[in-house]
């Protein structure tokens, strides 16, 4: 096994997940039949899972260790990307190992292997008006696409209706009290403790003085289909101004159209604590040219994501509760925007409006 592997590219530095063993190493070269791998390269740009750049004599592919979804829920997505693919979504299909399956298990993780494509991850903001435009387009056919492979049985059936939980003020403050226990008793009185802890005071404040304005039906308004659920820009690649891929299909299910499309606005435009909202209506005018979405649903998943973001804590649980600092940063950024936001709510909501 050993000569097979000429040259590994490990970063003494990185975080544990960079790491991959020889012995796993071995195995993933065996299951999907590899041959020798020249070089490989851990690639940091993802959050969640673990990435590396394999160079082979057959060629470079991307492999990656995928951590949190159920082994079932992963095989089932990645079977729908050559379908995509076919339809003309800019996806790329897995490699299957040596017996047929998109999925390897080797040292107790599960990985999936895929051709390498070209290109670069570009933030929201800097992307031109016409590619924003462009990228929104994407997206609803990238949703027709999704809901023709469920017409061919693909994906399970959409049911007629789904509900959106509504986190309650009292809910989101005992989140809040519980994470504030949890810097005093965990922390180590760095910066972000006292950040966190400043923060977490300031939102329970927020939530009691803006419970009013939080969605009051579970019924979520608009179309719902099968989505990808993280369209951000660690998830996009772009070559020569043009959308080469979208990558990390962990998260796909059904949720409201609309979620979907003011999530990925959020992630892409909400940047450096401030939403661009220029950006946010061509990438709405963009996806409604293909999916006609009413106003009034995009309104109301508007209104949900904030409360959603005011609700939720889960960068500070993966800090105290799992000893994860991976999202810390994300957690500043966040609470920036989410203030920028409620002080401007209708402003906000007339973007997703007008697109």
């Amino acid at each position: 096994m050993g000569s097979r592997i000429v040259r590994g590219v490990i970063d003494a530095t990185a975080a544990a997940r960079s790491d991959i063993a020889e012995s796993v190493l071995g195995e993933l070269i065996d299951a999907f039949g590899l041959g020798e791998v020249r070089e490989r390269r851990y690639l940091a740009d993802g959050l969640m899972n673990a990435n590396w750049r394999l160079d082979t004599a057959a060629g470079p592919f991307a492999l990656k260790r995928v951590t949190d979804v159920s082994l079932e829920r992963l095989q089932r997505n990645l079977g729908v990307l050559a379908a995509l693919g076919d339809d003309g979504a800019p996806v790329s299909a897995p490699v299957p190992t040596v017996s047929g399956s998109l999925v390897a298990q080797a040292g107790g993780g599960a990985w999936c292997l895929f051709p390498w494509v070209a290109g670069s991850h570009v933030r929201g903001v800097d992307l031109t008006l016409p590619q924003v435009s462009a990228l929104g387009a994407e997206l609803g056919r990238l949703h027709l696409s999704l809901s023709r492979a469920c017409g061919r049985g693909l994906l399970p059936g959409v049911p007629e209706t789904i509900t959106a939980d509504v986190t309650s003020p009292e809910r989101a403050v005992e989140k809040a009290e519980r994470l504030s226990a949890a810097v005093r008793d965990k922390g180590t009185d760095s910066d972000f403790d006292k950040e966190a802890a400043v923060a977490l005071d300031r939102r329970r404040t927020l939530v009691f003085k803006h419970a009013d304005q939080r969605p009051r039906s579970v019924t979520p308004e608009g179309d719902h289909g099968w989505t990808h659920g993280d369209v951000q820009y660690r998830n996009l690649l772009w070559e020569g101004g043009e959308l080469t891929a979208i990558l990390d299909w962990d998260r796909v299910a059904v949720r409201p159209y609309a979620e979907e499309v003011v999530r990925t606005a959020q992630v892409q435009f909400g940047v450096g604590g401030v939403f661009d909202l220029a950006r946010v209506s061509a990438f709405v005018e963009g996806y409604r040219s293909v999916v006609p979405l009413e106003p009034s649903a995009l309104v109301d998943g508007a209104r949900r994501l904030w409360w959603k973001r005011m609700t939720d804590f889960w960068q500070l649980e993966f800090h105290y509760d799992r000893g994860d600092l991976c999202f810390d940063e994300l957690f500043t950024a966040d609470e920036a925007l989410l203030h920028w936001w409620t002080d401007r709510l209708d402003q906000v909501e007339d973007a997703f409006a007008a697109g």
